[in-house]
């Protein structure tokens, strides 16, 4: 069994993910005794953000970007939550063939994440 997903991501300037994570996606920030680490943390969903100002940009890794696909409760709630907080919308939100309803978005590092619901319960 597979449980309690956690994602590993690099970025560039910690403090400005970090405050994307909390004012867009709603996270909670957590700090730890590594100054180049934090923690982003909402529900089950689990991100380890390292700071690597010299990384290679996930913008210029394209279609290759996406790190996470998190699935949600109420899909079209959240959707509307984080566009009204500002987030780069890189897919609308709609039902898709292999049955699920969902949306992406650009994180402020240029990393692509996925949110989905069941389209069944999108839908009630």
């Amino acid at each position: 069994m597979l449980r309690n997903p956690r994602y590993v991501i690099a970025v560039k300037n910690l403090s400005q993910s970090a405050r994307f994570y909390r004012d867009v996606l709603g996270f909670e920030i957590i700090t730890i005794p590594d100054p180049g680490w934090l923690f982003f943390v909402k529900d089950d969903c689990f991100i380890m953000a390292g700071e690597c100002a010299e990384a290679l940009s996930p913008r210029e890794l394209g279609d290759h970007s996406y790190f996470a696909y998190v699935e949600v409760d109420d899909i079209q709630r959240y959707h509307d939550v984080v566009v009204a907080n500002g987030a780069e919308i890189m897919k609308t939100l709609r039902p898709e063939p292999w049955g699920m309803t969902e949306f992406g978005i650009r994180t402020a590092d240029g990393h692509r994440m996925m949110f989905g619901q069941p389209s069944e319960q999108a839908a009630g």
